[in-house]
């Protein structure tokens, strides 16, 4: 039955209530790019305190505002000067596992990340600035890279992935990550894509240049683009094959983000076929390790 403009139209603003409704609950859409916008009782409650007072619903919501509105969110200014500030928020690991550690964590991307679904972009990115374990890469093997490796598969879904409170878990979109996943080299390697929830930072994520000028070394800068928290914070050397984390952004003990050790990435060390890469104490992040090396983890996520 066709229904009358009048009647279209109350259906519509039916529908429009029920779907701001949803919106400005204390989880948000199931796919991380949904949220209508502005209105939100929870955005609104954000924008009003500081952004390091920012609950974790908070946190959702402005990143839902922000996936649906860019910069014309209200809530973006803030969000990326937290970004630019470095600033740091908590959340209590599983206590049953954990027995009650902490994990701190800081916003590294916004709008950077593709979702897995397809529907846009993951409105914030973050990255842990605390380790949450010490795990071998891939113990069993060397081949496979990223997507077969035995760390991946626990922050996915298994016990790294437990280590998450509920409440955050239900947070956190699924997005699409690329990697050399094969065990060879050349300026033809294919890249692959993964789906991911928690994930592991790539060297050109963090770096956003090449290892080198060699030819066959041009797949390093294909490994996803860099991160807005580390733009103009990198000195890149590449006649050395090396990039060092601006020392002006370091903590007073040299680590960048604040991890005891060396964590890992997800790339492949371009100078060993069985290696991965690390970001070392000194901030370095190029530095090789064999996947079977114990290390810190601190894993990167979207909401």
């Amino acid at each position: 039955m066709f229904a009358g403009p009048g009647v279209a139209g109350a259906i519509r603003n039916q529908f429009n209530l029920v779907g701001n409704t949803v919106n400005s609950g204390t989880v948000g859409g199931a796919s991380g790019g949904g949220s209508t916008g502005a209105d939100s009782a929870t955005v609104q409650a954000a924008i009003a305190k500081d952004a390091k007072d920012w609950t974790l619903d908070e946190q959702k919501a402005v990143a839902e505002d922000i996936a649906a509105k860019g910069e014309a969110s209200p809530a973006y200014a803030k969000a990326k000067a937290a970004m630019d500030a470095g600033t740091e928020w908590s959340v209590k690991l599983n206590t049953e596992l954990t027995a009650g550690r902490t994990m701190k964590y800081r916003i590294i991307g916004i709008n950077h990340d593709d979702l897995a679904d397809g529907g846009g972009k993951a409105g914030l990115t973050f990255l842990a600035t605390t380790s949450i374990n010490r795990c071998e890469f891939n113990p069993k093997s060397t081949d496979g890279g990223w997507e077969k490796s035995e760390l991946r598969s626990r922050l996915n879904t298994g016990d790294l992935w437990s280590l998450m409170p509920s409440d955050f878990q239900s947070k956190v979109v699924s997005i699409t990550k690329l990697t050399n996943n094969e065990r060879h080299f050349n300026k033809d390697v294919v890249i692959t894509a993964t789906t991911d929830k928690l994930f592991l930072l790539s060297y050109s994520e963090i770096v956003g240049a090449p290892w080198s000028d060699e030819a066959y070394l041009s797949w390093t800068s294909s490994e996803g683009t860099q991160y807005e928290a580390f733009k103009d914070k990198v000195i890149a050397a590449h006649s050395s094959n090396n990039c060092l984390i601006a020392k002006d952004h370091l903590d007073g003990r040299g680590r960048w983000n604040g991890s005891y050790a060396m964590w890992w990435e997800r790339s492949r060390d371009p100078e060993s076929l069985g290696d991965y890469l690390l970001v070392t104490t000194d901030g370095n992040p190029s530095h090789g390790l064999m996947s079977h090396a114990d290390r810190d983890v601190c894993p990167a996520w979207c909401f």
